[in-house]
């Protein structure tokens, strides 16, 4: 599935304008030593020769880009996600640097995580360089807040200029990575109240295997708030990118513990302007025995899930104490150094919403992993409708099927995916013995056999999903995974 709402560059201009807010070269800087994407500047040409197959592992590069953000995700088989593009200040140079040492001749997927100019700054040359010298950008995930800056217009220029797909995205939206489950959280539609870019800023829960990776982007307590109650424990991640680069306002205390990871990430400068990351984060951390990387002294810090564990490695060593990491030297964003392993997590997300781990890219199958009382069950989940998923709803579809001995009254049953896209049959709606009934997300004139559930947009993932039934009671009776 692809996110809802396509949106040209026109249609987010025209949005909400509101104030932004502030926030060298690569030398060689190995990673996990087998080639391919994370590997050497040294390295490229095997990269070349070995993407197409990819390595079975997730990669999540936190840039060193001093006060700002940027982090590269290579999937299991090598697409890639540019999550943010550091501050205006570079215009891009140190991202554009870092992938280029490591081979990257694609952005399959630049996101955008809101205006501000610490996060947008080299999006503008991403986008110029990958469209005019290497393959392209895929598209481009933006949460529909414009910014009143030169940054963020000549971001939205070059979006337009080169014709890339730009898509307004909001919670309950998916990106289709290869092999990986990429959940929207927020921003909520509506808006949070206030408006405000930090608040709604595009939130993404990356899931391969057991192990979840979070990004909230300058999310604050409001957001934060909104993802526990809407989401709960379902946020629970192995690691987390610190919100608001470790801001005080950010990083709340029953937020951590919904998310629970065991590794957290701080991108911002040494000497920030700003006191990031604030003591207050650091001690929050702390008391919950999170480990904490900060790309001010540990410089580039790449975390590598094979599905089970995942693996921190740091170009420098630095205390990883969060009430510590002021202690550790600085280390300047231009620095050379190899990226060394210094740790690994055990990861476990939980095996509700589990993502299975896949690396052939083949067509979704479904697997039974719980089937409640046994009467209803999931006969077909034909997720990948022919042609663009957009444009043709009804043929993407959940065939369910009765096989108990007597009627199954679904009035007042619920079907919901991973993201919370929820349906609820109506009164009257039975299957007999051995009957079934087709669920198509588009518009149609329901009957006995074929309900439609009016969405605008595709809600099963073609990469894999949940579908979950509760009863009228609000009682789980069924939970069936596909990958």
């Amino acid at each position: 599935m692809t996110p809802s709402r396509p949106a040209r560059v026109a249609a987010v201009a025209a949005l909400l304008v509101l104030a932004g807010c502030v926030g060298g070269a690569v030398d060689s800087r190995a990673g996990p030593d087998r080639g391919g994407v994370g590997a050497s500047a040294n390295a490229t040409a095997s990269s070349a020769t070995t993407a197409a197959d990819g390595n079975g592992t997730l990669e999540v590069h936190h840039i060193d880009v001093g006060q700002g953000d940027s982090t590269l995700v290579v999937g299991p088989t090598n697409e890639t996600m540019l999550i943010d593009s550091g501050d205006f200040t570079e215009d891009g140079k140190r991202v554009l640097e870092y992938l280029d040492a490591r081979g990257i001749d694609r952005i399959d997927y630049l996101v955008t995580t809101h205006g501000h100019a610490d996060h947008v700054g080299g999006h503008a040359a991403i986008i110029d360089h990958y469209e005019t010298e290497e393959e392209g950008v895929g598209a481009v995930y933006d949460p529909g807040l414009a910014a009143s800056t030169q940054t963020y217009e000549e971001y939205l220029d070059a979006v337009e200029e080169h014709d890339v797909t730009l898509y307004e995205t909001r919670a309950g939206d998916r990106i289709p990575m290869e092999s990986v489950n990429v959940s929207v959280l927020g921003p909520p539609e509506p808006y949070h109240e206030s408006g405000d870019r930090n608040e709604n800023s595009l939130t993404l829960r990356l899931r391969y295997g057991e192990t979840g990776f979070l990004f909230t982007g300058d999310a604050e307590a409001t957001h934060e708030e909104y993802l526990v109650e809407r989401y709960g424990d379902d946020i629970g991640a192995t690691a987390f990118k610190v919100g608001h680069h470790g801001s005080a306002t950010s990083n709340t205390g029953a937020f951590l513990d919904a998310v629970g990871p065991e590794v957290a990430v701080v991108s911002s400068a040494y000497d920030s302007e700003y006191g990031h990351p604030h003591n207050e984060t650091l001690t929050r951390l702390a008391e919950r025995d999170v480990d904490a990387y900060w790309t001010a002294t540990h410089g580039d810090v790449l975390l590598e899930s094979d599905g089970e564990t995942v693996t921190a490695w740091t170009q420098a060593e630095a205390p990883t104490d969060p009430r510590s990491l002021y202690e550790g030297d600085p280390i300047a964003p231009d620095a050379s150094g190899s990226l060394e392993r210094r740790a690994t997590y055990e990861a476990d997300v939980g095996s509700e919403v589990d993502t299975p781990v896949a690396t052939d890219g083949g067509t979704p199958t479904a697997t039974v992993t719980e089937a409640g009382d046994g009467d209803l069950a999931v006969a077909e989940v034909h997720a990948d409708a022919a042609g663009d998923d957009r444009e043709n709803l009804n043929d993407e579809y959940v065939v369910f099927e009765n096989v108990g001995d007597a009627s199954l009254d679904l009035s007042g049953w619920e079907v919901a995916d991973d993201a919370g896209h929820t349906y609820a049959f109506p009164d009257g709606v039975t299957i007999d013995p051995d009957d079934s009934v087709t669920l198509h997300t588009g518009s149609g004139s329901d009957t006995e056999t074929d309900r439609y559930w009016g969405q605008g947009s595709p809600v099963w993932n073609n990469n894999g999903d949940t579908v979950i039934v509760t009863d009228a009671d609000g009682d789980r009776v069924l939970t069936e995974a596909y990958s």
